[in-house]
This record gives C-alpha cells, structure tokens and sequence, in this order.
C-alpha cells in the first residue's frame, strides 16, 4: 500500500531547487554556504518524504532530473515564487513603497504608452524617485538579470529565462519600410528575396541573451545599430531598408517621407512585450502597480 508523501520544508525545496540552478550538489554547497554532505542529506530526506526519487546520480556525473523530479520542479518553483511574494508584499506594508524604481524599457514600446504609464505613475506615486533606461532586445533582461533594474518591459527571447518572472502586457506591429527614392520603395510589390540585394538596417543589442542572434533579418548586407532613433534618421535619409514599429513611423508613412515596402517574404509581423522581474525580488507596490498598468493598457 502506497502511503501519502510528507510535507516538505521550504529549506528542502530551497536546497533542491539550488541543485537544479547550480547543476550540482558541490556547486549547490558552496553557493549555499553548506556541506556538500549536508545537501545530498537535504535532498535523500526529501526524495524520502515524498517517496519519489529526484535525481538520476548514477547514469551521468552531474545529477540529472527524473520524470519525478522534473513534476516536482514546478510545484517547487510555484511555492519558492509564492513565498517570495509574500514577503514583498508584507516588506510592503511593513516598510511602505519604495523610495525609488529603477525601470527598463524596451525601445520598440510606442511613445504614447511609455508617455501615459509614466504620467500615471506620477500621478499616483509622487514620492517615489523613478530611474527610467531604454534598452534594445536582450539588454532589457539582462538589465533586470543583473538587478540594474527591478522591472522592465521586454519583446520577445527564445524560451524561458531561469529566475525571471514574465507577464503578456501587449504588442507592436513591425513594418517593412524605406525612404520614398529606395529602389524597394519603386514598385507596389517587389519579387521574392529582393531584400537581399540591398542594405537591411537591423537593431542589436550586445546583451549576452541576443549576442550572435538576427531577428527578421532577411539581407545579405546588414549595418547594425543599437539605436532605434538612429535607424529611423538613416532609414529616412534612404540609407537601406528595414522593420520600424508601426506607430513610430505613422506620421512619416502619412506624410510620405517614408514607404511601407512590399515585400512578401518580409511581411509586417507582431513584436510581442513582456513586463519582466526577477522572482527572487518581487516587484514592490509601486513597480507592481507599473506592471498591472501595463497589462491593463496593452495598446
């Protein structure tokens, strides 16, 4: 007969998910500030409470998760998360809002949201300081990885981020566009990779997240900058082509001092947002307030 699993204590779960960050349970102990001894003893008396068996120790050198240990993982994570925000919330009611808010921004993010969250922000939290930083791709998270920041609005990076916190607070639409005298500006539709022929202008960032990566990069010849603003300057001034968010460049498509491009294999396509934390440090009652604010105005 098989008997209920025990209750585990948050110092096991904690032990146990430093395992799995670290790779390693000497790793563990040392980030830990323990015995190596007394982290295999941690996770043998939790493997026993809850009568499964976490680690393969045996097939590889480094402990590797079973199917049991990966089921565990989540539930794990979900309360290590739970706890850590039941403690920002009550260091909010003991200690008040935070005296000041480092945030970061993605570059992509429309002027006219960035305008109305931060009036709002003013508005109701006049005494908190606000530190504001404008990022390209990877920096964004990178700025709140390295705790440069406690909040931030990030597009989109391939598959999930260990210790980073994210919410879906809306999205832009990027346009294929050039200057009026660009030869891809000539016809209403130009033919299959004809994009390669001429300089894309591309955004990058030199954040270790995105380093080495393109982001619909169709061109052969590129010149990348890590300034929106300046790639709208030379995408005006017909110094190559390329993807502008949409309502940056409204006016100027409006006014003709720039074409959207038709381009079939470069299409517009969806830049996807995400306000970002780290779940070891909840966001406070302001950052917190910042983020629903965010999700609630999506666009």
């Amino acid at each position: 007969m098989i008997s209920d699993p025990g209750t585990p204590t948050l110092d096991q779960l904690r032990v146990f998910l430093t395992v799995v960050d670290v790779g390693s349970f000497a790793a563990a102990a040392r980030k830990l500030s323990r015995a190596t001894s007394v982290v295999s003893y941690s996770i043998a008396n939790l493997e026993m409470q809850l009568g499964v068996v976490l680690f393969d120790r045996h097939t590889t050198r480094k402990p590797q998760l079973t199917d049991a240990g990966r089921a565990v993982l989540a539930e794990a994570r979900t309360i290590a998360n739970g706890v850590s925000g039941l403690r920002a919330k009550v260091k909010g009611l003991l200690y008040g809002l935070e005296a000041e808010l480092h945030v970061v921004l993605d570059v992509m993010l429309p002027a006219e949201r960035v305008v109305e969250a931060l009036k709002s922000f003013q508005e109701n939290f006049p005494t908190v300081s606000l530190h504001l930083h404008m990022e390209a791709l990877g920096a964004v998270t990178q700025l709140v990885l390295n705790r440069g920041a406690s909040v931030g609005v990030s597009g989109p990076l391939e598959g999930s981020i260990d210790g980073i916190e994210r919410i879906a607070v809306g999205s832009v639409e990027l346009v294929p566009v050039a200057a009026p005298s660009h030869p891809l500006a000539m016809k209403p539709m130009n033919a299959p990779g004809a994009g390669r022929e001429h300089v894309q202008l591309v955004l990058s960032d030199r954040s270790p997240l995105t380093e080495g990566k393109d982001f619909a990069v169709i061109g052969t010849r590129t010149w990348r900058l890590a300034d929106l603003g300046a790639k709208h300057i030379l995408l005006k001034e017909g110094i190559g082509w390329g993807n502008m968010p949409l309502p940056m460049v409204r006016d100027d498509l409006a006014s003709g001092r720039l074409v959207r491009l038709g381009m079939p294999d470069c299409e517009s396509g969806i830049y996807r947002f995400d306000a970002i934390y780290r779940t070891d440090t909840p966001p406070g009652p302001a950052a917190r307030w910042l983020i629903e604010h965010f999700g609630e105005h999506p666009a």
